[in-house]
């Protein structure tokens, strides 16, 4: 059981949610994005996505696109990468997850890929444009390694390809909560508790849901109905605001805390 399995397993244990929050690696810095996972974790977080960065983010919106863009003028490429990860990992075993795309992790090479995030202390990959269809050979390389292999379920999934998606996925199911891309939003869309219903009924695994999660009552309201919530970019704009880090811990901390809450709440 890998640090995602048993955050998951704790949780429902004690009736609790997954608050999951996601940052873009190496934005404001790299020894910046350390003491940010540690903030969040001291926040509630029970899962870390960290954004490995890739020129064209299609499923983001501008916010995490310009965090993304911004680390790649960092010069975040896999070694910087993987060094903030076994820098938290001297500090922290909070579960981490690689939140990124195919071209730059198939550029590496999967297996090469997938050996250097079990050393670093990854413990699970999610890539968004990975189609499950596809995903055999890193299936494989992913249970040897013990990653969790996640992948995505969106208002459009089909029965018959939600189906290929549970038998493929490890870790947690991801439900996005919208057709689109990332960002705030003010309102789930009219059809969104009975989507996530069905989602949560066919699941054999734990389902998170993300994209455009950014108020206490939009997490109260996935706490509802599933197992944990996914909150990026109003947490990756803090990230690139022009401040004293002093002041963006503060102002992250301001934006988590009452995100977070909802999820230590004892649900039924």
């Amino acid at each position: 059981m890998n640090r995602i399995d048993a955050a998951f397993a704790r949780l429902k244990e004690s009736r609790k949610k997954a608050f999951v929050p996601y940052i873009v690696a190496g934005v404001p810095g790299s020894d910046e994005t350390v003491e940010i996972v540690l903030e969040l974790e001291r926040l509630g977080a029970d899962v870390i996505e960290l954004g490995y960065p890739f020129s064209d983010p299609m499923a983001d919106g501008v916010v995490n696109q310009a965090a993304a863009n911004r680390a790649l003028e960092l010069g975040v490429d896999a070694d910087a990468y993987f060094a903030m990860v076994a820098k938290i990992r001297e500090r922290s075993q909070i579960p981490i997850l690689v939140f990124s795309y195919l071209n730059p992790i198939f550029k590496l090479g999967f297996d090469a890929f997938a050996r250097r995030a079990k050393a670093a202390g990854m413990d699970g990959m999610l890539l968004v444009d990975m189609p499950v269809e596809e995903s055999l050979d890193l299936q494989a390389i992913c249970k040897r390694e013990d990653l969790s292999l996640i992948f995505l379920a969106a208002p459009t999934t089909t029965p018959e390809r939600l189906e290929k998606v549970l038998q493929g996925g490890t870790g947690f199911l991801y439900y996005i909560s919208r057709t689109g891309i990332t960002g705030e939003q003010a309102s789930f869309q009219q059809d969104f508790a009975a989507k996530v219903a069905a989602i949560k009924k066919a699941s054999k695994l734990p389902v998170v849901v993300g994209f455009g999660i950014s108020t206490p009552d939009h997490v109260r309201t996935v706490c509802g109905l599933v197992d944990g919530v996914v909150v990026g970019s109003a947490l990756v704009r803090r990230t690139l605001e022009k401040k004293p880090f002093a002041d963006m811990l503060a102002d992250i901390k301001a934006l988590v805390a009452p995100l977070a809450a909802p999820t230590k709440e004892t649900w039924n």
